[in-house]
């Protein structure tokens, strides 16, 4: 009877202990009035600046506008159908998209070889960080100037090129079609480099430095336990910044717009889809089509990013997820 009683009592109290608290309902209250005080500000400034904004942008495209007033000829789908059988907007897509592709075969492997570089105890290494790092915090408008300048006919490099007696490598390597996409891919490498290379920098310091001293114990070179241990350790980090990378690619603008002007930027293949919605838009004075245009970018864009985080960053979100939560996601 002693011992049927005692183990009633550990039963009870086991049960006790693992019954679930229950947080009274002033407190739940008090949470979620929290929640939405701290929350608020920044919901509004989002619906503001954002939400708002875009469903104007979508109003305003089903209208021939001028801008001013309020808009009253309604249009329908005229200025989509007409986008679509645009071959300059076609031509603007197929840039961006050329541009999506450039920029990540040429900015990955210089940026984690960049960062291999500047994770090794070298002499001068900060410096060489601040280097690589200057032009990404330089505004857009000076590097599109300097630029223009030095690859006009009469810029500095063609000078360059014809003191040192190699006149015969001379170009228009802005307004030469064959050579201006390559150009513009130069600029923004250059331009947008240092960030990857931090990115990269950053992911290369989280790896557990154990991870190497067993490989260099079980005799693997380096650029075997790059291979087998960095690159895949850098594996999120990478994912990250190629989503940066693709979505800027398609919203570029001020580069083109700066070094090509608004008439040569078609004309040189270099075009984007945000100079096309500058240039047809509030250069034409037809903002209702420029509205649907920039509806447009924002669908593409949206479309790329969700394509892209279900089969590119979905490992890397799950593996983020804890609890329960996670547990059901992952089956």
């Amino acid at each position: 009877m002693e011992s049927s009683a005692s183990e009633k009592s550990i039963r009870t109290g086991a049960d006790i202990s693992s019954a679930p608290v229950r947080r009274p309902p002033r407190a739940d209250w008090r949470k979620r009035g929290e929640i939405a005080l701290l929350s608020g500000p920044a919901l509004l400034m989002f619906v503001g600046f954002v939400i708002f904004p875009v469903m104007m942008a979508a109003f305003y495209g089903f209208f021939k506008w001028n801008g001013f007033g309020w808009p009253t000829e309604f249009v329908g789908l005229d200025n989509y159908l007409l986008m679509v059988q645009d071959q300059t907007f076609r031509d603007a897509v197929a840039h961006n998209f050329a541009i999506v592709v450039l920029s990540l075969v040429m900015q990955g492997p210089i940026a984690i070889l960049f960062a291999l570089l500047l994770n090794q105890k070298i002499r001068g290494r900060s410096l060489i960080r601040v280097l690589i790092f200057t032009p990404y915090v330089i505004a857009e408008v000076v590097v599109g100037t300097g630029w223009s300048l030095m690859l006009q006919d009469a810029g500095a490099l063609n000078s360059l090129l014809e003191k040192w007696g190699l006149g015969a490598l001379q170009n228009s390597w802005i307004a030469d079609p064959s050579i201006a996409i390559w150009s513009l891919m130069i600029i923004i490498t250059w331009k947008y480099i240092g960030f990857a290379v931090i990115l990269m920098l950053a992911g290369m310091q989280s790896i557990p430095e154990e991870l190497y001293e067993a490989a260099a114990i079980d005799g693997a070179g380096f650029w075997k336990t790059q291979w087998s241990i960095t690159l895949p350790l850098l594996g999120p980090t990478i994912r990250i910044w190629a989503f940066l990378s693709i979505i800027g690619s398609l919203q570029l603008f001020d580069l083109v717009n700066i070094i090509w002007g608004q008439y040569i930027a078609a004309t040189a293949g270099t075009s984007t889809m945000a100079t096309y919605m500058y240039q047809n838009g509030h250069l034409a004075g037809n903002y209702g089509y420029g509205n649907a245009v920039a509806v447009m970018l924002l669908l593409i864009s949206l479309v790329v990013a969700l394509v892209y985080q279900r089969f590119v960053l979905r490992r890397d979100t799950e593996g983020a997820l804890t609890g329960d939560s996670g547990k059901a996601r992952r089956r």
